[in-house]
Formats: structure tokens, sequence, C-alpha cells
């Protein structure tokens, strides 16, 4: 059922350019759940239309299965490079190994993404502090999580 569930859903989000996978998996109870996310954002009606594809195109008689297709949440974190590049101008908060950075993402290469953010320094003269705009360049294969925050 797998291969075949594999093959349907490939099927149906190459009909649909702006749909792209996340994830997706089918349990021991044949729960089949798959969750996509688009250029644009997911309809109701996208998630209707995957669900079809694959759901019209195998055996209930043979085989007993549910399905659930799900848009990726807006609190889940950013897996796919896709997912990146329809989030630039928001606010991502990125952890890497070692740190963890909030700021702006401003731009995207194939290796790498860079945010802008403020941060507090010392004056170089005198007391106090201030604000300095800096950007950072970090590569996608040191980012450990990155998610959207959402600001109200």
């Amino acid at each position: 059922m797998k291969a075949q569930v594999e093959t349907l859903l490939t099927d149906a989000l190459a009909e649909r350019s702006d749909l792209f996978l996340i994830d997706w998996n089918i349990d021991s109870e044949n729960h089949i759940k798959i969750i996509i996310d688009g250029d644009e954002g997911v309809r109701v009606q996208d998630c209707i239309d995957i669900s079809r594809a694959v759901e019209h195109n195998l055996d209930r008689e043979a085989l007993d299965f549910s399905i659930e297709v799900l848009s990726a949440g807006v609190s889940e974190p950013l897996v796919q490079k896709r997912q990146f590049q329809k989030n630039i101008g928001r606010i991502l908060k990125v952890k890497l190994e070692d740190q963890e950075i909030e700021g702006e993402l401003v731009s995207l290469s194939d290796e790498a993404l860079t945010l802008s953010y403020q941060v507090r320094e010392k004056k170089p003269v005198g007391k106090g502090y201030v604000k300095i705009q800096k950007e950072q360049e970090i590569a996608f294969d040191s980012v450990v999580r990155a998610t959207v925050m959402i600001k109200f």
C-alpha cells in the first residue's frame, strides 16, 4: 500500500506545481496522514483535491484505510527550503547548535538564508548603548530548527 500511496501522491502533486509535500506516513492501522504546503499557502480545497487524488485510486474493498490531508501549521518548523522562500520578509526564530537568532528573513541562496536583526552594543566612545542593524548568513545545514514568529 505504501508504494501505491507514494505514487498517487507524487502524481497528484505533479499536477499542482504550487503545492509540495512536507511529510506523509501510514500507521499500523492504515491511517494515511499527508502534510502539504504551498507557495501561496494551502486552501481547504487543496487538501480536498489531494485527498481525493489518493483516496479515489485506492481500493476500499481490498483494504480498509482512513486518510487525512493537512496543511503545515503556522507553528510548525520550516523543513524545506521552499517554505523559507514564501516567508521572506517575516520574522523567524532560528535555532543553531550553539545559539538562537530572531530576525527578518531577507534573502535566500541555495546554501544559506540571511537574517536581519538589531543588537544593542556599547558605544565606541562614551557611556551607554546603541542599536546596530546586523545581517547574518546562516547555512541551511547548520539550522537545527526554524519557525515563523507570529506577531499580533
